[in-house]
């Protein structure tokens, strides 16, 4: 399918063309089941992404108590010495109303955003609440960023790639990356940058922005705060930290459960069971779900002889000690990957959740881990996945004679395919593979006839030469390359661009340089691309 859309100023849109996920080679076979609505799936959530799946969502949502007045309290909170623009104070405003609904996306607070994908996650979950609000008037919908900032793994969010260039912060800090500070070396980081994006138009204009978001002593929470609501403010997006002492407190009932009966490991460890008949578990989860978040510190809470442990940390507590530890400092108490979900659907009026292919993967474990606490499971959506290709790279591939989607296959596999059909000399051995089938079909026949042991023999010559042949054959292949180096260092270089380290654009390279070339304008040029309910994989010429 190929869309044609009108040209912008400064991004020059050509075409675009939508696959399936299934048919590019990086979604998993639990990805392609979930959307093509496998059976296998079915048990595993609750709604199907559709107008009526959303429709559904909501009655159960309306029938579930979300504390929104804490909500509003507590975001109001979070965002003093930030301007909130008109449609986020409206949109604000309305969550405390009982017919207003989030459409959520959640990702950890990788510095700069980390992978392209981190923006078009916010833009789908955008893009959805604009859609459901023009599709159900009588409802109001808010786009929201949920910010995993209690993650603790720096190697994941410490660094991005900008033009093939891994760039690390080195920093000593450790425990939530959230709580981390910036400091000199991440300035020095900046700085770093600033040649790389300062020679585009807009390159000067985000340093300046980075700089305001990310100067020294602020949170990297914080920060990432100040930068997503720079880039999305004026789509009315509204960004949540969960580490806030007021929040979980609203979920102690659940921490207190998980506490006294690891209801959360019973219940994914049931879904598990079943779900590894057909698929690879995404996340096995513990025995006790939860973390001790302390300072710089997230260490596992795990259960000893004498009640709670955290070992690192030299703590110990019985159970009544932990609950009122609990009740004292709730902000102390961080879900990991299994019960997170659930503290995001109690806070939040939440009705759909978008997320990557690793998301849904541990998402469609959850289910029972919902029902077990009686919170509203929500329709869960696979995020957008782009593939920004400039047109002088199309004209390349063109020349090449191949599709821009050729192009989701190996490089070797393109290369071979270019090699056979552009020589002038034969380079498969077809008829001289049926030749030697053929023979030794007839000296079959004819040892049969003779002694039946000797089949087992002739089978073995016929494995030998067929090797042979195969052989020759791809000795013919790499041979007749050397006649095309060029076109090989073209593909090469196409892949090494669009495809960045074997592996989808969108997981790896950041949004800055396409930023400081287009400008507030990409991220509007990428918004107008974005798809609302349509599961498609977009390439997008430009």
């Amino acid at each position: 399918m190929v869309n044609h859309v009108e040209s912008s100023h400064h991004i020059n849109q050509k075409e675009t063309i939508d696959v399936s996920y299934e048919s590019t080679g990086f979604f998993s076979k639990l990805v392609a089941d979930y959307l093509s609505g496998n059976e296998n799936l079915r048990e595993f959530y609750k709604h199907p992404v559709s107008i009526e799946g959303i429709r559904a969502s909501i009655q159960e949502r309306k029938a579930f108590k979300t504390n929104r007045k804490l909500l509003v309290a507590s975001l109001t909170k979070q965002y003093e010495g930030i301007h909130l623009n008109a449609l986020q104070e409206q949109n604000l405003q309305s969550l405390l109303g009982e017919d207003t609904f989030t459409i959520t996306t959640a990702h950890q607070p990788n510095i700069f955003t980390g992978p392209l994908y981190f923006i078009y996650k916010i833009l789908h979950a955008i893009k959805l609440a604009n859609e459901l609000k023009l599709q159900l008037p009588e409802y109001d919908f808010v786009p929201v960023y949920y910010m995993g900032s209690e993650d603790a793994d720096l190697d994941e969010l410490g660094y991005i790639y900008l033009n093939g260039e891994k760039r690390i912060w080195e920093t000593n800090q450790t425990g939530a990356v959230g709580r981390m500070k910036i400091d000199k070396a991440f300035l020095q980081l900046i700085d770093s940058i600033e040649g790389q994006l300062g020679i585009h138009p807009f390159g000067n204009r985000l340093i300046a922005v980075f700089r305001e978001c990310y100067s020294i002593g602020k949170t990297i929470q914080q920060a990432t705060l100040e930068l997503v609501n720079n880039l999305f403010a004026s789509y009315g997006l509204l960004i949540v930290i969960p580490d806030n002492a007021a929040l979980k407190q609203s979920f102690n009932s659940f921490i207190k459960k998980e506490l006294e009966e690891q209801f959360s490991n019973k219940a994914v460890s049931e879904t598990i069971h079943e779900l590894s008949k057909h698929y690879k578990p995404q996340a096995g989860g513990r025995e006790l779900n939860l973390f001790y978040l302390i300072e710089d510190k997230r260490e596992r809470i795990e259960l000893s002889t004498k009640g709670y442990t955290v070992t690192s940390l030299n703590k110990n507590w019985t159970l009544n000690e932990i609950l009122q530890e609990l009740e004292q400092y709730p902000e102390r108490f961080s879900a990991n990957v299994i019960l997170r979900g659930v503290f995001q659907e109690t806070i939040l009026p939440n009705i759909a959740f978008i997320g990557g292919g690793g998301e849904l993967a541990y998402w469609l474990e959850l289910k029972k881990v919902f029902e077990a606490v009686q919170v509203p499971y929500p329709m869960l959506v696979l995020r957008n996945s782009f593939l920004l290709v400039k047109q002088s790279f199309i004209e390349r591939i063109k020349k090449l004679c191949f599709k821009i989607e050729d192009f989701f296959a190996d490089e070797m596999v393109l290369i071979n395919k270019l090699v056979k059909r552009d020589s002038e000399n034969r380079l498969t051995l077809d008829d001289e593979i049926k030749a030697i089938e053929s023979t030794y079909n007839s000296l079959r026949n004819t040892a049969a006839t003779v002694d039946t042991t000797l089949l087992l023999h002739i089978d073995s010559l016929q494995k030998n030469a067929l090797k042979k042949i195969n052989e020759l054959e791809k000795k013919l292949l790499r041979a007749e390359k050397r006649k095309f180096k060029d076109e090989q260092h073209q593909i090469a270089t196409i892949k090494r661009i669009l495809f960045p380290r074997n592996s989808l654009q969108e997981r790896i390279d950041n949004f800055a340089p396409f930023y400081a070339i287009g400008g507030k304008e990409w991220i509007d040029f990428v918004y107008n691309h974005t798809f609302a309910f349509e599961q498609l994989f977009r390439i997008i010429e430009y």
